[in-house]
């Protein structure tokens, strides 16, 4: 299982170590509306969870993503 970092990465194809938990779309150009919708689809199958349409909308930086898959009992390395 890739960690949260790596599914970012890959999706946005920036490098892993550009990402901290301020990361957004505010600052991270790649990530536009079609790439974060790539990026709940790849977190989803990536840990077996299904964010709601609350959490998605929540989900603003890499911060908010690590602590909507904690909801979901995910424990993650970086």
């Amino acid at each position: 299982m890739r960690s949260p970092k790596a599914v970012l990465a890959s999706i946005l194809e920036i490098s892993e170590d550009s990402i901290n938990d301020a990361s957004s779309p505010e600052n991270v150009a790649a990530w536009d509306s079609f790439n974060g919708l790539m990026l709940i689809s790849a977190l989803e199958k990536e840990y077996g969870v299904k964010f709601n349409i609350e959490e998605v909308v929540e989900i603003k930086d890499f911060r908010d993503i690590k602590e909507a898959l904690k909801k979901h009992g995910v424990s993650m390395v970086e």
